[in-house]
């Protein structure tokens, strides 16, 4: 509790930082541009319809006997939640949907939230991240950091059949095009010949649906880039560039803060960057008897945080989010054009071929088991025997 007071202090004091100040600069929120000048209720609007995901009390305990609270913890287990929340509010109501106040909402907007909510049967809880987290070295309650939060989405993704996202998380600051377009493109049972049959017929198939049930179209694509900008600050060589990537249609912000701090950066006004802080403890919300959530507290109704860029910690994860493959083709466009261009330190690598020199890529599928979603990971024996698959899957 005492730690829970703390956090709200922290709050409440940068509230002072929050109006934004009179500039004929533009504002850059997930690729979308604002003019304070001439729509700054419309810029506040865009932010307060993003999921708002901050530290909650009173839900089960984790695993049974594990804690009741993320306060303290779980601050990049949000970060990661609010993130993912984003490719799901473009996949099924577009980057263009807006949240109002006591305004019905549509039943796949009340499904996403549930995917959410803390409690252990719930895909994206923090249940299930905190769990999948021992897998990566992680003990419950103990802090994230965003490559650690981009793997264990990448892992609990594989048993959302609803969403049904292909997540990719790069290695060693480079993303490879052939990689991603396997993956996209192979239905969840896939082997390498399913992959190229599925890839060479697609425009006849259009979104058929295979033998066995599943969608043989583009699989909707999470892509996760974690960084390091810089040794122990950021380097200002990569301010341009990293800033850029909050211009793209495709982006989902990205994932950082500062040590044992983590915050959801949505966009930047100069060189200030705007994010979303989960360091509020709320109490925990379950869905009402009709499905619907109560979702007042879901969505962040103040004027948003800011930080100086160069404060940043050097370690961050890039989001985007490519809903059919023209999109990833624009995306990869925008890159060679807006990132890439710089003959100094790049960011980060985009190649067209699986390098030689690196383990087969083979895309990931669910392991064959009898139970699903938070079933699977119950125990802590259930959970090593999945991560013993997990790793032969991504050799």
């Amino acid at each position: 509790s005492v730690l829970s007071r703390y956090e709200n202090q922290i709050t409440i004091l940068s509230d002072y930082l929050e109006e934004f100040p009179e500039t004929d600069e533009p504002v850059w929120i997930l690729g979308r541009q604002h003019h304070l000048n001439t729509d700054k209720s419309k810029l506040l609007l865009d932010i307060s319809a993003r999921l708002w995901f901050t530290y909650r009390r009173k839900f089960s305990p984790i695993g049974g006997t594990g804690p009741s609270s993320d306060a303290g913890w779980g601050c990049m287990l949000r970060c990661g939640q609010m993130m993912l929340a984003q490719a799901l509010i473009c996949r099924h109501l577009g980057r263009d949907w807006q949240w109002e106040k006591h305004k019905k909402q549509p039943e796949e907007y009340h499904r996403i939230l549930r995917c959410f909510l803390d409690r252990k049967d719930c895909c994206y809880s923090i249940h299930q991240m905190a769990q999948m987290g021992v897998g990566e070295g992680k003990s419950i309650g103990e802090w994230f950091g965003p490559n650690t939060v981009a793997q264990v989405l990448k892992k609990l993704a594989l048993f959302d059949e609803w969403n049904s996202l292909a997540v990719y998380v790069s290695m060693d600051n480079t993303v490879v095009i052939e990689d991603i377009k396997k993956m996209c493109w192979s239905p969840p049972q896939s082997s390498g010949a399913a992959h190229s049959s599925a890839h060479l017929h697609r425009s006849a198939l259009g979104r058929n649906k295979s033998a066995a049930g599943f969608c043989a179209g583009w699989k909707p694509l999470l892509l996760i880039i974690p960084l390091r900008l810089g040794i122990n600050h950021i380097n200002p060589v990569y301010i341009d560039a990293f800033k850029e990537c909050f211009k793209m249609p495709q982006s989902l912000g990205a994932l950082g803060g500062k040590p044992n701090n983590a915050y959801y950066f949505i966009g930047f006004l100069g060189n200030e960057l705007i994010y979303l802080d989960p360091h509020t403890t709320q109490s925990f919300v379950d869905s009402e008897e009709n499905g619907t959530v109560d979702d007042q507290s879901f969505h962040c109704q103040q004027a948003p945080h800011r930080m100086k860029i160069m404060n940043l910690d050097p370690s961050v994860a890039l989001g985007f989010f490519c809903k059919e493959e023209c999109d990833f083709d624009n995306w990869c466009s925008l890159v060679q054009k807006e990132i890439l261009k710089q003959q100094s330190l790049r960011m980060f690598e985009l190649v067209q071929k699986h390098p030689p020199h690196w383990p087969p890529f083979i895309p990931p599928t669910k392991p064959e088991v009898t139970t699903t979603g938070a079933e699977l990971i119950e125990s802590t024996d259930k959970l090593f025997e999945l991560e013993e698959e997990f790793e032969i899957l991504s050799v």
